[in-house]
């Protein structure tokens, strides 16, 4: 996409639940180490949730603070898209049962199952919306419980993920250089199976069999993502900079999809980005999935390393194989 939209970020906010999983804590579970996987993930610790939380929960947190940063009832909102492949309950849409804990039940909402690429998908769709006029301010959730998903028999996979959600308000600009510069969302399908979960759907509903075979957590080839990711990233950051005619010079801060720090650095290294303009949170949160630029682009806001007239790039890689990446002057 290389036509300008125009759009502003009006707000933003994040929740972390306080349960927090170490490297040393996951010592117990397997045969790992604290060197191992930092060296491994660039992952010391993590947040998970507590018996009382959820997806939904998180994101009502989320919202709640971003809508308080944007200056906004939850009943000045058009629309709600929530990024989730963790939904607290299969039926209905997490968007829905958010709008109502808002206490706004009207407003109306639907959910994105992208996976890590979720939040950047549902910022791309949330943009053309405001840019075509079509709605004013628009909630824009990632929301995840990964430790939950994730399959604790699988040490090269469950030592990455975290839960978390963020979430941002799109709206109207407010001046003439607030645009989104550039959008791309992408996806080959024929790399579904890299990551999935097997169970639990129409193909093969729940089931005794299903359950004792632990066909309901997440199954991952790890190696094959990897290289995947190391690419795409590169050829995503690349694309978007020839696109719109920037240098990385020109961009305040790049905001990657926490996956791991080694491919996030791959693509730094290789592109020549300075590590101080690239977003690295994932030592303290790991893999949030789609929460995961949410909760990043809120921290780098409030920590003042993007502000009025910056430029940034949001950018993420997930299963499905999907990915997508947004530039922004905010």
């Amino acid at each position: 996409m290389n036509q300008p939209l125009s759009m502003g970020i009006r707000g933003t906010g994040r929740y972390v639940p306080a349960g927090l999983l170490t490297n040393r804590d996951l010592e117990s579970y397997f045969e790992t180490s604290d060197e191992w996987i930092t060296t491994r993930t660039g992952v010391k610790e993590r947040r998970m949730v507590s018996a009382a939380e959820n997806t939904l929960t998180m994101a009502i947190r989320a919202a709640r603070d971003a809508l308080e940063d944007a200056g906004l009832s939850a009943s000045e909102l058009d629309l709600i898209i929530c990024s989730t492949v963790t939904p607290a309950y299969p039926l209905p849409s997490t968007a829905n049962m958010l709008a109502d804990a808002l206490g706004a039940p009207q407003v109306p909402g639907f959910d994105v199952a992208a996976a890590c690429a979720g939040f950047v998908y549902a910022v791309c769709l949330a943009a053309t919306q405001v840019h075509a006029g079509a709605q004013s301010n628009v909630l824009v959730v990632g929301a995840e419980t990964m430790t939950r998903l994730a399959d604790r028999e699988d040490r090269a996979s469950y030592i990455l993920f975290g839960d978390g959600a963020g979430a941002a308000v799109l709206s109207t600009a407010t001046r003439p250089d607030q645009q989104m510069l550039y959008f791309n969302m992408g996806a080959d399908g024929s790399q579904a199976k890299l990551i999935w979960v097997p169970a639990g759907g129409s193909a093969e509903p729940a089931s005794t069999k299903t359950v004792n075979e632990r066909l309901h957590v997440m199954k991952m080839k790890g190696r094959e993502v990897y290289k995947f990711a190391v690419t795409r990233m590169q050829e995503e950051i690349r694309t978007a900079l020839q696109a719109t005619g920037l240098t990385i010079d020109d961009v305040t801060l790049v905001v990657p999809h926490q996956s791991n720090l080694r491919i996030i650095e791959s693509a730094r290294d290789r592109l020549g980005i300075p590590a101080e303009k690239v977003f690295v949170n994932i030592e303290r949160l790991g893999n949030t999935s789609s929460a995961s630029v949410a909760i990043a682009l809120d921290e780098a806001r409030e920590a003042k390393r993007i502000g009025p007239g910056n430029v940034v790039l949001i950018t993420a890689i997930g299963a499905g194989l999907v990915w997508s990446t947004a530039m922004i002057r905010l």
